[in-house]
């Protein structure tokens, strides 16, 4: 006999309860009337978005449940007869019951018999087949009991329709995991669901940040890669597939059923007896628990490897000179250090660099802050490496430079290469461009859109000339990578309201480019306050000689001024603070040692 794919379900579901009489009623009450015990009548109204109660709050029970079944599509087709919906209310109830008999609970049990359509599917078949052929072992009367007895049958003993219900599983992969895991009951089962979702998706939504962290692992992956590599990457993309892409790895709803095809074994393993060890190991290497998760998504075979290779591989890094909270940093950046492709490129890597004789402690800085290095073929940073010697910068300068920004060895040569022409643009010469390197590298792992052209307009919206700008890069490249909303444009919101003109601004960022770098209240509030509450000086001292702002002010400034001010001496900044001691003391002191230190309180 033909049947749809799946059964309409009803929008109402009455079930009756047995209410005992007894004071210790027992665990499974019967849904179903067995005088001379009273009855409850429960009506089940179906609506959109069930509440799984295995992994939320339950609410109080009432006399009317609201439990959702999963909805329709609008092109559903019309009611099915009536005694089709007697069959499907039947089968419903007869999970239901079949469930309870195993212990689980009455609100779980009514979820799971709503929410598993494919395996009623299959058990309302196989009765409908039975029936054709007449060949029931047993004597059963109603389709209930039917249904009731090929559940027991199967001896998944109610394993799929939770797969199904709870994690999302298609009937295939939920069969699978329940015939290997035939030794464990349906109550440990449910456990060992709650306790998977609790270690990977436990704390708050994080944002989308497991999920940038991982586009970003893939994007500089250039190595074979070993089995559990692959299969990180297939679960990788299953989510990719989906709606919202990876932003939602960290997402329960959208993951956890790919995670589980993907791992089954998550499901087949005595999981606390082998997560307990783990989970204490990188408690002792710095990692918060919540910082966990983000290790288990970004390489769920972590929690089948062995502890002892897990000790084995971090102890490779402890003996380059890493401590235990460096490689725990490491794990949260980037877990894949802990799988055998990388463990094996690490020491190619370091090889590598050895024969570029750049400084082992370079090496190490570099892949302490950015370990994603470590995923990349030596024959691409040899290219990065050759693009950046053919500026000058080699050696201890080379490991200068990748200890300060080490995803520079991760840019496209073609992108390094644009950022050079850009500076060359601005009218550098290649030594120059260089020097520039050397000093801020992150200039050229920086967006020439995003970032650099951004800063040059800032510049021109305060006054700065084209013609200025490559002296006042050249004298502080860090300009071209300081975050304009947050440092560059609240100092100069700072300076403006102090009195000083954009005109005022320019100019003492022509003459002194670090200006715009000091912090307000480090710097700048200080020393202003300073200079006009104290020093009792116009503002426009600070404008004609802007280097004020980088001398100390305990250090320089103050035990200098208290100089003069004892000797009723009125002079510009300039004089009081350009020369060196030597030079302030046969000037000012007629020739005593000027000892540069913090005055007392009482000198104050």
């Amino acid at each position: 006999m033909s049947s749809p794919k799946f059964l309409s379900i009803p929008t109402t579901l009455t079930l009756t309860i047995n209410l005992s009489s007894s004071l210790n009623p027992p665990r499974t009450p019967s849904f179903f009337p067995n005088p001379p015990n009273p009855t409850l009548t429960l009506r089940l109204h179906l609506t959109q978005n069930p509440k799984n109660p295995f992994f939320h709050t339950p609410s109080k029970t009432h006399l009317h449940l609201h439990h959702p079944l999963l909805a329709a599509p609008p092109s559903s087709p019309a009611p099915p007869p009536d005694h089709q919906s007697e069959q499907v209310l039947a089968a419903q109830e007869a999970i239901l019951e079949f469930l309870q008999e195993l212990g689980v609970s009455g609100e779980e049990a009514i979820f799971v018999s709503l929410n598993s359509p494919r395996y009623m599917r299959v058990l309302v078949d196989g009765v409908q087949e039975l029936d054709e052929l007449g060949v029931w072992r047993e004597p059963l009367v109603g389709f209930k009991e039917k249904v009731k007895y090929l559940a027991k049958e199967k001896g998944d003993n109610g394993k799929v329709a939770f797969l199904e219900s709870v994690v999302g599983l298609g009937l295939s992969s939920a069969m699978n995991i329940a015939r290997h895991s035939s030794a464990e009951t349906l109550l440990g089962l449910i456990d060992k669901v709650k306790y998977v979702k609790e270690i990977f998706f436990s704390g708050s939504n994080d944002g989308g940040l497991i999920g940038k962290n991982a586009r970003r692992m893939m994007m500089h992956l250039s190595i074979p890669i070993d089995e559990d590599l692959q299969l990180t990457l297939s679960f990788f993309e299953k989510i990719a597939a989906r709606r919202g892409g990876l932003d939602m790895l960290g997402s329960e709803d959208a993951t956890f059923r790919y995670l589980i095809e993907s791992f089954p074994r998550l499901l087949l393993l005595s999981l606390e007896r082998r997560m307990t060890p783990v989970v204490e190991y990188l408690e002792n290497m710095g990692v918060h628990r919540e910082s966990m998760r983000t290790i288990f998504l970004l390489f769920p075979p972590v929690i089948f490897c062995n502890i002892k290779v897990i000790k084995s591989r971090v102890l490779t890094f402890k003996e380059f000179g890493l401590e235990d909270k460096d490689v725990g940093r490491m794990l949260i950046k980037y877990p894949w250090i802990l799988s055998t492709s990388i463990h094996e490129n690490f020491k190619e890597v370091l090889s590598f660099f050895d024969l570029e004789k750049v400084p082992k402690t370079s090496v190490s800085c570099a892949i302490r802050s950015w370990p994603h290095i470590l995923g990349c073929s030596t024959s691409i940073l040899k290219v990065m490496v050759e693009q950046i010697d053919d500026l000058g910068v080699a050696n201890k300068k080379l490991g200068q430079v990748i200890s300060r920004s080490p995803q520079l060895l991760l840019r496209k040569p073609k992108e390094f290469l644009q950022v050079v022409s850009f500076m060359e643009g601005l009218g550098f010469d290649k030594e120059t461009v260089g020097t520039i390197l050397g000093r801020c590298p992150e200039i050229f792992a920086a967006s020439i859109e995003k970032t650099l052209k951004r800063k040059l307009d800032f510049l021109a919206s305060i006054g700065v000339s084209k013609v200025h700008l490559p002296r006042v890069i050249k004298k502080y490249p860090e300009l071209l990578v300081s975050d304009t909303n947050r440092t560059l444009f609240p100092r100069v919101k700072y300076l403006m309201k102090k009195g000083l003109s954009r005109r005022d601004i320019a100019f003492m960022v022509r003459r002194f480019s670090p200006l715009l770098g000091y912090s307000i209240e480090e710097v700048l509030r200080p020393k202003l306050e300073f200079l006009l509450n104290t020093m009792e000086k116009p503002i426009t001292e600070a404008v004609d000689y802007p280097r004020y702002f980088s001398y100390s002010l305990e250090k320089k400034i103050k035990p200098r001024y208290l100089v003069l001010k004892g000797k009723n001496i009125e002079c510009s900044l300039k004089d009081m603070l350009a020369k060196n001691d030597e030079e302030f003391a046969v000037e000012f002191m007629s020739g005593e040692n000027m000892l540069v230190t913090s005055p007392s309180p009482t000198q104050q």
